[in-house]
């Protein structure tokens, strides 16, 4: 029981409760981001260590134009983070990125609940106009993800990223507040 008073969900759903980083977060992360099964999916492709996880979680804690959030399953555990980069807010725009980093959750759902509760917080609450987001041509379900979510493809660059030995596209995505509606409605009523 003290472990719930304890907790904080910034964003609720179903499967999925979205809350901010704490700094202990940041040795499950590099669990996650030092598993090439998940990165290859990333930008990422180094190894990270305990110490620059640690600086990385507290720097992103204090950006006024980055909301970081880690995706937690109802019973509490830890098996992704979400969020926004280069929030814009004159321009009302940013950019998306989601990890599952816990593999027995993929292909779940949890993802898809995670951008959901976090794009409708974006558009009803933060008032953005835009999101943009990209990924690896062969991240096949990623694309399904995004476009799952409302997301359109708006952009390719051809062999844009080398990964597996050999090259291959990176895909860009925008969302808007109309496109996202839709899919939302449909979330709302399956609730």
């Amino acid at each position: 029981m003290e472990k719930e008073k304890n907790k904080a969900v910034f964003l609720e759903g179903k499967k999925v409760n979205l809350r901010p980083v704490k700094e202990e977060d940041a040795e499950k992360f590099i669990q996650w981001v030092n598993d090439q099964e998940v990165t290859q999916y990333l930008i990422m492709f180094m190894p990270i260590t305990l110490m620059q996880e640690k600086e990385w979680v507290k720097n992103v804690s204090c950006k006024d134009n980055e909301l970081f959030l880690v995706i937690e399953t109802k019973d509490g555990e830890a098996i992704g983070t979400t969020g926004f980069h280069q929030i814009n807010w004159k321009d009302r725009n940013a950019s998306h990125g989601i990890m599952i980093g816990n593999k027995k959750y993929w292909g779940g759902g949890f993802g898809t609940e995670a951008g959901m509760l976090l794009f409708n917080y974006a558009f009803q609450e933060l008032g953005l106009n835009k999101i943009n987001s990209n990924l690896i041509g062969y991240n096949k379900r990623s694309l399904r993800y995004h476009l799952g979510c409302g997301f359109k493809i708006v952009g390719r660059m051809r062999k844009q990223v080398f990964r597996k030995g050999s090259f291959h596209d990176q895909i860009f995505v925008d969302l808007f507040p109309k496109d996202f509606k839709k899919v939302w409605k449909k979330y709302i009523s399956s609730k």
